[in-house]
Formats: structure tokens, C-alpha cells, sequence
């Protein structure tokens, strides 16, 4: 008889899902050699090879393509029975699989982790970082508990709760010459020059909104598929970009950026944190929620 472990079954869920082998333990919090070797004790006790690895390319082979729907039904089986057992017992303890878009993570967890585990040593707490389409079919299939994202989110199957709000700022390069003084009008030429995320990013699909009037010329052109690499390009006279309040401090920090406000009433995106409708974790989300929405004023220290 075959004897997989869960353990395994986790580690090759990750792996199918990140094909890399350092994200996928980096995900799992062992080392790339720990993680290997449980996918190749896998392999061996199926008989079969469930990865081709070429270099730096992973990729699924068909077997492999054949198991994956089973091994995440049978881990949402197991993170199911695990729900059920928590009933009763103190809330935020025990794994908790969080995601969180790019444009937020690296701002917000400064900020949250050590909170988090002052407040609720108990907590295991495993990140994932990706766009929003992948967290809400992370969440709906259960790989995820909740997630940290911009609203609209038009999903009825999930539950939304909004945080607080984080206006937008315009980030030009202090040696652009053509920039009017601030406060920058949403209709301004200079935003023709906006510079944008790559798609799948909605803090691209927001900085269109709120420059609705302007047709920018320069996205076809740059494009970046983080926002640090977005004010890089910024600050060396490649055009200008949308940036998010809680973003401010560390963009100030980028040598020849310079950071100013638009016309009242500013632009904003409302954070939020979603789950399953139906998830057995609902209390618990709803307590990170609050815990979340009392770090507003540390968040996002009103920038001038």
C-alpha cells in the first residue's frame, strides 16, 4: 500500500502551485533540501516523476497534472476536519494561511506581524504574496483562509470587511521639469506621462480610475511588476505613477523622488479582508479585521 504523508501532499501542493522549488519551501517555512527530499520520497513511493526539472524550469508532468485535483481535495478535506476540531477553542491559534497583494505587503506586515504575535503567540501564521485574481481562487478552494486586498472584490462567495482607507499620491522626479506645482488635478498633462503595473496588478486598474480624463501615453511603453521598481523609474525622469499613502515613507526614502498630493477630495482605495462565506473561520477573521483596523493611524501616518 502507498503511504503518503500530508506533509508530502502540502509540500507537492506548493510546489504545483509556485513550480520553484525555493518559494514552495520558503511557503512550507523548512529548507529547499527538506522540501526536495519529501517531493522525491513522493516520487518514489508513486513510482512515477510528478516534476520535470530543466535548470531553472519546473514544470508538472502529466501524472502529476492527474494528482493535483485529489491531493488539494484531500487538504481541504484535512483543513476541514481541522476547523471542526478548533470549535469551542480560543480564537486565532493554530495555522492561519494568509494572502496579501504586493501593493500592500511590504507596508502592512512591518507593521502587523509583530502585533500579532504579541497578541496571539498561538498563531502560526503562513503568507502568501500574489495578485488578487489568485488569492480569490486561493481562498474559494480553501488553499487560503483569508486575504488582504483592494475593494471591489464582486465575488458572492466571499465575505468582505473593509479596513480603512489609503489615499493615493502622485510620485514625479525632482529634477521633471515639467511638473505643475502641487496639489496635481486628476486631469492634469501630467498624468499623461503615468507609468503603470503590469495587468493583473489593480493598483493599475485604480490609477486608471482615478486619471479616467487622461489617456496616459507612456504605459505601452514601461511597465514594472512591483511598485519599487515603479518609483525607480520614476525618480530617473521615466514618467510619473500613482502611489499609495501607506507606500509614502518608503518612497520618500528613494533618492530623486519626490511625493505630492492631488486636489480635494484625494483619490483613495479601500482595503479589505475576505474569506469564505461558508468558512468555519469566520470568527476568527472577523478578529483579525479588527486587529487590522486598529493599526490605521500606524499604518498610515497622515503624509503631509
Amino acid at each position: 500500500m502507498i503511504r503518503l504523508t500530508i506533509r508530502q501532499m502540502q509540500y507537492f501542493s506548493l510546489l504545483a502551485q509556485t513550480l520553484h522549488f525555493g518559494r514552495a519551501a520558503e511557503l512550507a517555512g523548512v529548507t529547499q533540501p527538506a522540501l526536495s527530499a519529501q517531493i522525491a520520497e513522493m516520487e518514489e513511493k508513486l513510482g512515477c516523476r510528478l516534476f520535470e526539472r530543466g535548470g531553472k524550469t519546473v514544470r508538472l508532468t502529466e501524472e502529476a497534472e492527474a494528482l493535483l485535483p485529489r491531493v488539494e481535495s484531500i487538504l481541504a478535506d484535512i483543513r476541514e476536519v481541522e476547523a471542526i476540531a478548533r470549535r469551542g477553542r480560543t480564537a486565532m491559534e493554530g495555522r492561519f494561511r494568509l494572502g496579501i497583494i504586493p501593493t500592500v505587503a511590504p507596508y502592512l506586515l512591518p507593521h502587523v506581524l509583530p502585533v500579532l504575535k504579541t497578541r496571539f503567540p498561538a498563531l502560526m501564521l503562513e503568507l502568501r504574496e500574489a495578485v488578487t485574481a489568485s488569492l480569490v481562487e486561493e481562498t474559494t478552494a480553501g488553499r487560503l483562509d483569508g486575504f488582504i486586498a483592494a475593494l471591489p472584490l464582486d465575488f458572492p462567495g466571499l465575505v468582505k470587511e473593509e479596513l480603512f482607507q489609503d489615499r493615493f499620491f502622485l510620485a514625479v522626479a525632482e529634477s521633471d521639469p515639467a511638473f505643475v506645482a502641487p496639489p496635481v488635478a486628476p486631469d492634469s498633462p501630467a498624468l499623461e506621462r503615468l507609468m503603470l503595473l503590469e495587468e493583473g496588478h489593480c493598483l493599475r486598474e485604480q490609477a486608471l480610475a482615478v486619471c479616467n480624463t487622461v489617456k496616459p501615453v507612456a504605459m505601452a511603453s514601461y511597465g514594472a511588476t512591483s511598485l519599487t521598481t515603479l518609483l525607480q523609474m520614476v525618480a530617473h525622469g521615466l514618467g510619473v505613477t500613482l502611489i499609495p499613502e501607506m507606500a509614502v515613507t518608503a518612497g520618500r526614502a528613494t533618492r530623486g523622488l519626490k511625493i505630492v498630493p492631488f486636489t480635494e477630495p484625494m483619490p483613495a482605495r479601500a482595503i479589505c479582508l475576505a474569506w469564505r462565506r461558508n468558512s468555519m473561520r469566520h470568527d476568527e477573521c472577523k478578529e483579525l479585521a479588527k486587529v487590522l483596523r486598529g493599526l490605521h493611524d500606524v499604518v498610515l501616518p497622515r503624509a503631509a
